[in-house]
């Protein structure tokens, strides 16, 4: 239920999205004194330790360790709460078969196969297995263009369904009503297009400037014209024919210019994870977070898996918080988001 007189801290918790560490947590643990205390929007889960590899294990060993710790994620929430996962098929895919999972197949074999309803039974299996387990938000699917060949992170990882944008609408479409079919939020990405790129944003600045192109925009536009589009996930890719100064997550001209204004999309907008090298080898945590706000983000992302903070979702909320406080971001700016966010999560189902 959502709360009747909130807070600005609360208000704030809700733009939250934050990874943690923990195969299970107990009530001292920083997420569960998140979600009690700061009003956290959301969790993500991850199956692999990024920052620490003496850590065998993130969040996921088997259906019913998951499901249990999923469970306390809701328990702990006093408000409904996001649970996310990028459980696109393929290579990208957090419940493998060697932990119990159903074997899945990449966004680029559906394509190829281009049978739309192979495609809407395939995501059905995964949006079935998500909502079994009280996961309610699957940070899919991937609508870039299979643009550029040498492109590492999406056709290198198989993620588009092909470069053609009309047949990536059609399975990402299938892929939506599937989800919707089982009550999981989707969340198409990366706005405004990363399938023409070079390099991965993991790793640095990526600038599309000379190869991204208008073609692009269509999976998105479909996706919003067909009311199926839950939230819309942003890229950290620099275009200076859209932005000459930032990239796209922290670009008004991009999220308010062309995705609300000109696209008419008027639900909720999350980045990419904010701990990538795109965002934190230009900008400091304070400044990320303030253009990021400033630029139409309603969720911010912090996987919290690339670096680690014990303390993280504590130590964003103050940030804002401080923002907020120094007159640099104003509380209608906050209202905005959290209407957002509260809209939809009226729509989840009601055991979530």
């Amino acid at each position: 239920m959502e709360n009747a007189n909130p807070t600005l801290q609360d208000k704030i918790g809700q733009m939250v999205l934050a990874g943690f560490r923990g195969l299970e947590l107990s009530a001292t643990d920083p997420l569960i004194q998140d979600l009690r205390t700061r009003n956290l929007g959301a969790a993500i889960l991850f199956d692999q330790e990024m920052a620490d590899q003496t850590l065998s294990a993130r969040n996921i060993q088997s259906p019913a360790q998951v499901k249990a710790l999923v469970a306390s994620l809701h328990q702990a929430a006093s408000t409904p709460l996001l649970v996310a996962i990028d459980q696109e098929g393929g290579r990208v895919n957090r419940l493998k078969p060697v932990y119990g999972f159903p074997e899945t197949l990449s966004h680029e074999e559906l394509g190829l196969r281009n049978d739309p309803e192979f495609t809407f039974a395939h995501a059905a299996l995964i949006a079935q297995t998500l909502a079994g387990l009280g996961i309610n938000l699957n940070l899919a699917p991937v609508v870039d263009l299979d643009a550029n060949p040498d492109n590492p992170i999406i056709k290198g990882k198989r993620r588009s369904f092909h470069a053609d944008p009309e047949i990536v609408t059609t399975h990402a479409l299938a892929y939506a009503r599937a989800h919707r079919q089982h009550g999981v939020l989707i969340c198409p990405k990366h706005f405004p297009g990363h399938g023409s790129a070079r390099g991965d944003t993991h790793l640095g600045l990526v600038d599309v400037s000379k190869t991204w192109t208008e073609r692009e925009l269509i999976p998105f536009q479909r996706l919003i014209e067909s009311g199926l589009t839950d939230i819309i996930m942003t890229a950290h890719v620099f275009n200076a024919n859209l932005d000459p100064e930032r990239p796209a997550t922290l670009s008004a001209r991009v999220l308010q210019g062309i995705l609300r204004d000109r696209l008419g999309y008027q639900g909720l907008i999350v980045s990419d994870d904010m701990e990538m090298r795109a965002i934190t080898s230009q900008f400091g945590l304070e400044s990320a977070i303030q253009f990021g706000i400033e630029a139409g983000l309603d969720m911010l992302c912090f996987g919290n898996n690339l670096s680690y903070h014990r303390d993280i979702g504590e130590k964003v909320v103050g940030i804002i918080r401080g923002l907020v406080e120094a007159g640099k971001i104003s509380e209608a700016r906050i209202d905005e988001s959290y209407c957002r966010i509260q809209a939809l999560k009226q729509r989840l189902p009601v055991s979530a």
